[in-house]
């Protein structure tokens, strides 16, 4: 089992510590930053009154890219999976007809 680190992020002017593997430490500082930022552009652009306002638009923002690449990798092998289907028939109407 590996060591456990100790660090401090900062997302939307308050400090988060956590304790974590090292192999999540890259992951978890861009994910903070990335926050942070869409945070100060949510502030910057729209009357928000306070922080959770903020926080929420950030999640259903970032949930929503989520979902979406889902139903676009949905849509994608499904796509694939016709096309080898396809294939697949071809060959075999070609290899019963030798």
């Amino acid at each position: 089992m590996s060591d456990k680190l100790k660090i401090k992020l900062s997302i939307a002017d308050r400090v988060y510590p956590l304790t974590i593997d090292p192999s999540q430490e890259e992951g978890l500082r861009k994910a903070a930053k990335n926050i942070d930022e869409l945070a100060k552009k949510f502030e910057k652009n729209y009357a928000v009154r306070d922080k959770q306002d903020v926080l929420a638009m950030c999640a259903l923002q970032f949930a929503s890219k989520i979902e979406q690449k889902g139903i676009e990798q949905t849509a994608g092998t499904k796509e694939a999976e016709e096309r080898l289907k396809a294939l697949s028939d071809l060959v075999q109407s070609k290899l019963t007809s030798i």
